[in-house]
């Protein structure tokens, strides 16, 4: 398709699923939580994105 793939610091949507697999599996990214819609939330509790914040301080 023609998509040259992904690179240091590009950010992507991800599932709410996906992401629970991945943080599962130890391999979850970092999340912006600012940029997380609230239907997430029904999938993976709050504090258990809060460690992975791209936009905490």
């Amino acid at each position: 398709y023609g998509f040259p793939g992904l690179n240091p610091g590009d950010t992507w949507c991800l599932c709410a699923v996906r992401w629970l697999q991945a943080q599962e599996d130890g391999m979850a990214p970092r999340v912006h939580l600012t940029k997380t819609h609230i239907k997430a939330l029904e999938v993976i509790p709050l504090e258990r994105l809060k460690p992975y914040a791209a936009d905490l301080n």
